[in-house]
């Protein structure tokens, strides 16, 4: 089994900024992509960014240019930079892995709630 705790959400307003964390325990070994979904109330969970083990990253059209996905390996762990947020941008906030064989695995989800 793979354990996920995120950390970093809060309350922030429209303009500032925010880091997420989340550090991965357990079963570690082949994971390919660490990556942050996110759902805000009534609608499904979405993408947000991605990384792959090598460094390649994939981000959703909404948040280019002003999130920014990395991850530690060594300490086996992702963080999501989160600049110029915006009152869209408030939503539960999940990390995610996926091993090479396709399982993944969730955390329990943080709060981001940006306010005007």
């Amino acid at each position: 089994q793979v354990q996920l705790v995120e950390s970093g959400g809060g309350l922030v307003q429209a303009g500032g900024s925010l880091r997420l964390s989340c550090a991965v325990s357990g079963s570690i070994f082949s994971i390919n992509v660490m990556g942050w979904y996110r759902q805000a109330p009534g609608k499904q969970r979405d993408l947000v960014a991605a990384i792959t083990r090598i460094g390649s990253t994939n981000y959703a059209d909404s948040v280019k240019g002003r999130f920014t996905i990395s991850r530690d390996n060594a300490k086996n762990t992702v963080y999501l930079q989160m600049n110029s947020l915006k009152l869209e941008d408030t939503a539960v906030y999940y990390c995610n892995v996926k091993r090479f064989d396709g399982t993944q695995f969730w955390g329990q989800g943080t709060q981001v709630t940006v306010s005007s």
